[in-house]
């Protein structure tokens, strides 16, 4: 799996720490992450749709 560097703000970094750990809803920060750009991936094809600009190929990607 590829990694990445981002710089994000560190009240954004807080923030994504409260739902990363025993408490949270994610076991680290790369899980949070891609479970964020997924979904934002998601919102972004639906909105893509509602416009008609999202063409088939594109709409089953994530399915492979």
């Amino acid at each position: 799996m590829p990694k990445i560097s981002v710089e994000i703000p560190q009240e954004l970094l807080d923030d994504l720490d409260d739902h990363v750990g025993d408490d949270g809803k994610f076991v680290n920060r790369s899980d949070a992450i891609r479970a964020s750009i997924r979904k934002t991936l998601d919102l972004l094809d639906e909105i893509d749709a509602r416009h008609g600009r999202l063409d088939d190929a594109g709409a089953d990607a994530d399915d492979e």
